[in-house]
């Protein structure tokens, strides 16, 4: 008698941790930039360096990178600058060991720049981590029984996602964006902003595919007197492919992906002149790669002419309970943050999502929090020159997850799948925002996996005080399965001798036993 088995790969969060740190620094204007005059926005990133885990804790080394835009003392014209804060930080996380996988999860909870003089900024952020312990686990279970024996066996059907894969990755690319014909060349770039919208990635044989857009902005310094600060935005589609050994079509991805290195230059068109905005952005890929099958595996077994029993271990078994998404609409009318700067033209906008709460409920996932709204204009006022405003636009909404209980493990990302800002007059816009969020909902359930079979003589006195015919009452709950193991009879001679279709049994049914073949 020999078990047949199969190994089941999973992986599981075994821990959580999360810890705030506040990150605040004075910087100055490094002496090849002129004086700030005006504060135009900033945009701050967290560059994770090291993820040292230890005996209970974790160590965490990196730098918030901020980069401030800024109104110059000279007529109309931009500067920029970068501030770098290093940090390391050791997180206390019970259980975890050296070698282990560590999931870490950082954002800006905020972010605050203060011009303290015209050669020094401000830099304050509340930088939070949230630190997950990933295992991969591997669990073996009986699938099939070989036997020559009598043995009598039962299978049932797990749904069971399996990870195939999990490995960090990037993903290059290189686009050339000329200028529009009416604007000026460009004599220096003084600030950009790149994101990375409609990103969807499919397996496919051995790799996977990647398809988006990429939006980029663009404020530079235009060639000639006369050409101050000068702007240009465009939107391309891309696509590519990523060599991922080992996946395969109709695999589930569950990729996260964030803007690493990017890098922008100015080329030379065609006839020689600076037109051309050559961005090469790098995406940091983290793969998992999921399987999903109906595992058939054995149940339960016992014996008709000896003892035999199923010998089990519970393990938790993952299963896919939905991968979805959800779109939260936004509108509102909002007034700049400075009437006594009134807008123009408007430049340029792009938005922020800050999550505060995550919570399970029914048939759902609530989710609440904040679009930060920047929005760059031309001034009306004076020389015309560019202004900012940020406006905060808090958020409620529910993504339908059926059946989604407190037990499920979920992942959930956010992206801003459409923004539009519009001026309506001189001190208030328009702002209409679809925040799109998906998910990925497990379901996790404690099984009794047959891991092994005790195979010994049968109980000859047992066997002694079971009647050789008897009628049995079907109690609640009770199956032709359970009165066979009972008697040590097959279960289809039961059903022969009660000329049964099925094994469907009720509550009240007579059944007849027939002892034989011992």
């Amino acid at each position: 008698m020999e078990l047949v088995k199969k190994k089941i790969h999973m992986d599981r969060i075994n821990g959580r941790a999360g810890t705030q740190m506040v990150l605040e620094e004075d910087v100055n204007i490094s002496d090849n930039k002129p004086d700030a005059n005006y504060l135009l926005s900033s945009k701050g990133e967290i560059i994770m360096e090291e993820i040292r885990p230890g005996e209970n804790v974790v160590s965490l080394k990196g730098k918030l990178v901020v980069s401030i835009l800024y109104l110059t003392d000279m007529e109309g014209m931009c500067a920029s600058m970068e501030a770098v804060i290093p940090f390391e930080e050791k997180v206390n996380m019970e259980g975890v060991a050296g070698g282990d996988t560590i999931l870490t999860e950082s954002s800006i909870e905020d972010l605050t720049v203060g011009l303290i003089n015209s050669r020094k900024f401000s830099v304050q952020a509340v930088a939070s981590f949230m630190l997950e312990r990933e295992e991969q686990v591997e669990c073996e279970t009986a699938v099939d029984l070989y036997h020559e024996e009598p043995v009598e066996y039962r299978k049932c059907v797990y749904p069971v996602i399996e990870l195939v894969l999990h490995k960090k990755d990037i993903f290059r690319l290189k686009e050339e964006m000329e200028l529009t014909g009416n604007l000026p060349n460009v004599f220096q770039t003084i600030w950009h902003h790149i994101c990375f919208d409609h990103v969807e990635f499919k397996a496919l044989e051995e790799k996977l595919s990647i398809q988006g857009e990429m939006r980029a902005f663009f404020l530079y310094e235009g060639e000639g007197d006369n050409d101050k600060t000068q702007w240009y935005e465009n939107t391309v589609p891309f696509s590519g492919i990523i060599e991922c050994h080992g996946c395969r079509e109709n695999m589930i991805p569950d990729i996260q992906y964030h803007l690493g290195q990017c890098n922008v230059e100015v080329r030379q068109d065609f006839d020689g002149e600076e037109r051309v905005f050559c961005v090469e952005p790098v995406l940091d890929l983290d793969i998992h790669l999921y399987e999903e099958e109906n595992l058939e595996v054995i149940s339960d077994v016992y014996g008709v002419d000896k003892e035999i029993e199923a010998l089990t271990t519970q393990m938790p078994v993952k299963s896919l309970l939905l991968a979805g998404s959800g779109k939260c609409k936004i509108a509102e009318h909002v007034r700049i943050q400075n009437p006594e700067m009134p807008m123009y033209q408007l430049i340029h906008s792009d938005g922020e999502i800050r999550i505060d709460e995550k919570t399970i409920v029914e048939n759902g996932i609530a989710v609440t929090g904040t679009l930060l709204v920047t929005t760059l204009y031309l001034s009306a006022s004076g020389a015309k020159a560019i202004y900012s405003t940020v406006n905060e636009l808090p958020f409620q909404y529910v993504i339908e997850a059926e059946n989604i209980l407190p037990t499920c493990v979920y992942k959930l990302r956010s992206s801003i799948e459409q923004l539009t800002v519009t001026m309506l007059d001189s001190d208030e816009l328009d702002v209409k925002a679809a925040l799109q969020f998906k998910m990925i909902v497990f379901s996790v359930q404690n099984r009794d996996l047959v891991t092994d079979i005790k195979v010994e003589p049968l109980d000859l006195n047992k066997l002694s005080d079971l009647p050789g015919m008897v009628i049995c009452i079907v109690g609640p709950g009770e199956t032709l399965w359970d009165i066979g193991k009972k008697y040590y009879v097959p279960v289809a001679q039961l059903r022969e001798v009660n000329e049964l279709p099925t094994e469907e049994i009720s509550a009240g049914d007579k059944i007849l036993v027939v002892k034989g073949g011992i």
